[in-house]
């Protein structure tokens, strides 16, 4: 079940104390798809790590449902992230000896014992559906494409509610970003998932149900609100 995000006078700032960002207030509905951009600097992976509690020096609230993610340790963070979210990188961050399967199911080694298998299988099940079979292969031989669908297996395995993608298909050629889209989209809309995917690709963010524009650190368009 995905959540509904709340934003409440956010800021951002670096280790110079310079303000990367600000959010006075954001509310994202829970099952929505919503596209980050602009231009390089902006801010918006720094609004997309602080979503994912991935930054330590944020001000203010980032509510998902009722839990503010700025209230807690990062360890608590990390907990959050393993039970609620999937994360999706432009540079895959697969082990490359390891295996399309053995990738794809790393998520089982941070849960519970109980968990485990269920976790497995649906690794497996969402790399098939993503049009992979040979899941004994190592990865180093995979394609660009192959690989980012590696990483949305590995993503969805424990079944997140969010779904989170830092620019998904810039490493990607044409045809293989025009799949990885399709596959984004179908496993948000299937579940229902909170999809915030950071983008510089117009055939991305026009699959979305909002965008937003980032610039110099601040949301200055919200376009499908």
């Amino acid at each position: 079940m995905s959540s509904a995000l709340r934003l409440s006078d956010v800021a951002v700032t670096g280790d110079t104390g310079r303000r990367l960002l600000r959010v006075p207030s954001l509310d994202v509905t829970p099952g929505t798809s919503l596209g980050i951009r602009g231009p390089s600097g902006a801010g918006k992976s720094t609004l997309l790590f602080a979503v994912a509690g991935l930054l330590s020096r944020v001000s203010g609230g980032v509510f998902w449902a009722e839990t503010d993610i700025c209230a807690m340790t990062a360890e608590q963070r990390a907990a959050f992230r393993a039970r609620h979210m999937g994360l999706i990188f432009q540079d895959f961050l697969l082990f490359e000896e390891l295996s399309a399967l053995d990738n794809a199911t790393l998520p089982a080694q941070f849960a519970p014992k109980s968990g485990r298998a269920q976790i497995r299988a649906a690794a497996q099940d969402h790399l098939t559906a993503l049009g992979l079979h040979d899941l004994d292969r190592p990865v180093a031989s995979f394609s660009g494409g192959e690989r980012q669908r590696v990483a949305i297996a590995r993503a969805l395995a424990n079944d997140p509610g969010i779904l989170l993608a830092d620019e998904p298909t810039a490493s990607l050629h044409r045809d293989a970003a025009d799949r990885l889209i399709d596959d984004l989209v179908a496993s948000q809309a299937a579940a229902r998932r909170t999809l915030i995917a950071v983008s510089h690709d117009p055939a991305l963010l026009d699959r979305m149900d909002r965008v937003l524009t980032v610039t110099d650190g601040q949301i200055t368009d919200d376009s499908g609100a």
